[in-house]
């Protein structure tokens, strides 16, 4: 589906306020620029948070950061920097910043409905004292993503309660969704040119590597091998 499909499209702010109205004094007063001792508390025990960014064209990256509580840490009360540790190196989001430098975050603890959010601009740190002293079980950080705060505010915790997102109400059974590794592989299939050999068949095909031959199931990937196809 494609958007041009959509002909009631909003398009300006006016449209929004015809529907949902102004904000409340309350909603617009609660947005502070610097930490005070309850964002500080707050900061100090969240163990996750999420960090937005774009770059100029507009293209967006959500990325988890987590780690042992308080691994943000707070360098004075507009200041915070968050330890980058390696990852898969695709450096989206790094990326992004270098084009765009605002971001923006949201901290959340478990247990706790209400989450912290706070927007601003950051700078990719290497100052060797910061980085030593973010280290963690021997683990030093590559680079340090200071954020110079601009905006702080709470949210409320409507969403979490429409969720239940704390309790095992709505919990699965991990078996009940694929893996990672097979939704990954999924990923990896779709990716990769072929050379028009993978059709979509009502049977599976078979790949044959030099290793083993593995059934395909409507596009999940095998180990990277030579390979054949077998109709």
């Amino acid at each position: 589906m494609t958007i041009e499909r959509f002909t009631n499209v909003i398009t300006e702010e006016t449209e929004l306020r015809e529907i949902f109205g102004e904000p409340s004094e309350r909603a617009v007063n609660k947005q502070i620029d610097r930490l005070d001792v309850h964002c500080r508390a707050i900061v100090e025990k969240c163990p996750f948070i999420l960090l937005g960014t774009s770059n100029t064209e507009g293209q967006c990256d959500v990325s988890p950061k987590g780690d042992y509580p308080g691994f943000v840490r707070v360098l004075d009360d507009r200041t915070i920097a968050i330890p980058d540790l390696p990852g898969n190196n695709r450096l989206d989001t790094l990326r992004n910043m270098i084009k765009n430098p605002q971001v923006g975050l949201i901290f959340m603890i478990p247990g706790m409905n209400e989450t912290l959010r706070i927007n601003g601009k950051v700078q990719l740190v290497r100052d060797p004292s910061l980085l030593e002293s973010m280290s963690f079980q021997g683990k030093l950080p590559k680079l340090a993503i200071v954020v110079n705060v601009q905006e702080i505010f709470t949210h409320c915790p409507k969403a979490f309660l429409r969720s239940k997102l704390w309790s095992d109400e709505y919990r699965i059974e991990r078996s009940e969704l694929p893996s990672f590794g097979l939704v990954r592989q999924g990923f990896l299939i779709q990716g990769w040119n072929f050379g028009g050999l993978l059709r979509r068949q009502s049977a599976s095909p078979t790949v044959h590597c030099q290793r083993r031959s593995l059934p395909i199931k409507r596009g999940l990937w095998f180990q990277r091998r030579s390979w054949r196809m077998s109709p």
